[in-house]
């Protein structure tokens, strides 16, 4: 029997690639490689603001501990020994996003950007590539779900735009016309959304499925049918709930989805939770089948690395099983913790995608 050949470190051209990142200044690279000067006897991160050295003067190394191996010192303006580009800007837009939601009335985006160091163009910048939304955006999605909230609670649709902060009902109007349910339903306590829903068999007990208007609103796992059904009845009593044969198909996709938990799905989803919840929700739809990640790691990716706890609560107020994949987040060291659903069921998911 022949064994393959094992790639070969090309380093020439590992370096070719390291200057040509360096001559671009990437900042992505900060953790890819460092550089040392020969004239100065500095090493530096790729996104370092001094003056790009000559090329005959470059030492590229794979990390910092190698070039002090080599004889280098660390640079004192980019402190390639410190948390990288990435991680402080994750940091700030962390500060940022506690500042927009703690704020009574419309935050300060100036006085914001100032306690970040930050001009008003960086900090807008930086926030949007740490959270996919501009800073006023994101207020006006806190906006949106305080006056949800209210509504949720019983409160009059007036008394819960006021509260929220909006100037008048039209602003309020504008921002929530795909709700899928009338404001007025909704501080009913849903009296008037149309829900269908029905409890099918699967591999793993039984599945609830239920959807509204917009899409599916809740997949559910359990051992006992009519407890499903029992609590999800609780839960939505005010609303109008149903069971129709159109619903037959989407059951049968979402069935096939626990059998199959790595295969596509293309039903549309209705989603609705708090702006954090909602962004953890989307970053978990975007791990691919058969990987998993770390609390921690998921809340790095949203920019809120020490939130690792509030990204678990989100995790676990998940109300989609499997087509929003929280079963793909574990603890340290790959241990599967806490699931909504019973972590039997999480270890069987991972297992069904060859994890």
């Amino acid at each position: 029997m022949t064994l393959a050949a094992r790639p070969v470190f090309d380093r020439d051209l590992w370096e070719r690639d390291c200057w040509a990142r360096l001559e671009q200044r990437e900042g992505d690279a900060d953790r890819a490689f460092v550089y040392g000067v020969v004239s100065t006897g500095v090493y530096c991160r790729p996104g370092c603001p001094s003056r790009l050295p000559r090329r005959e003067n470059v030492r590229f190394f794979a990390d910092a501990a190698e070039a002090r191996r080599a004889g280098f010192r660390a640079c004192l303006r980019c402190d390639p020994d410190g948390a990288s580009r990435a991680e402080r800007e994750a940091a700030l837009a962390a500060k940022a996003v506690a500042l927009i939601e703690s704020a009574e009335g419309r935050p300060d985006f100036d006085a914001i950007a100032r306690s970040c160091d930050m001009s008003r163009h960086h900090f807008h910048r930086m926030f949007k590539a740490a959270t996919s939304m501009t800073p006023g955006s994101y207020f006006a999605a806190i906006k949106k779900r305080r006056a949800l909230d209210s509504l949720g609670q019983g409160e009059s649709v007036t008394t819960a735009i006021a509260a929220a902060g909006y100037g008048s009902p039209s602003r309020f109007y504008e921002g929530v016309a795909d709700l899928g349910a009338r404001p007025s339903a909704l501080s009913r306590g849903g009296a008037g959304e149309h829900i269908r829903f029905t409890v099918a068999a699967c591999s793993l007990g039984v599945v609830l499925v239920a959807a509204t208007q917009k899409g599916i609103c809740a997949i559910e796992l359990g051992d006992d049918a009519d407890a499903l059904a029992t609590g999800f009845q609780r839960r939505f009593a005010r609303a109008c709930l149903a069971e129709d044969a159109a619903f037959s198909q989407a059951v049968a996709d979402v069935v096939a989805l626990v059998e199959e938990p790595s295969r596509a799905f293309a039903l549309p989803l209705d989603v609705r939770g708090t702006v954090f919840q909602e962004r953890i929700w989307r970053l978990l739809r975007e791990i691919p089948p058969g990987e998993t990640m770390t609390y921690g790691e998921l809340a790095a990716k949203a920019g809120c690395p020490s939130a690792f706890r509030a990204v678990a609560r989100a995790c676990a107020s998940n109300a989609i099983a499997v087509a929003i994949p929280c079963h793909r987040v574990v603890g340290k060291g790959g241990a599967l913790t806490g699931y909504r659903w019973g972590v039997e069921r999480k270890a069987a998911l991972l297992k069904r995608e060859g994890r």
